[in-house]
């Protein structure tokens, strides 16, 4: 029974690591848009 809780545990740990990752790349594609369209408006100016 303790081995089923610990490896439940472990695949729950390894999902969530990437799941956090793959938002992570999210976060880091929404905020090298929002600084493409900033150096768009400055150049405008």
């Amino acid at each position: 029974m303790i081995r089923a809780i610990l490896l439940g545990l472990a695949l729950f740990t390894l999902t969530a690591c990437e799941t956090a990752k793959g938002a992570g790349k999210d976060i880091e594609k929404a905020g090298d848009a929002i600084q493409n369209a900033a150096t768009d408006v400055q150049q405008s100016l």
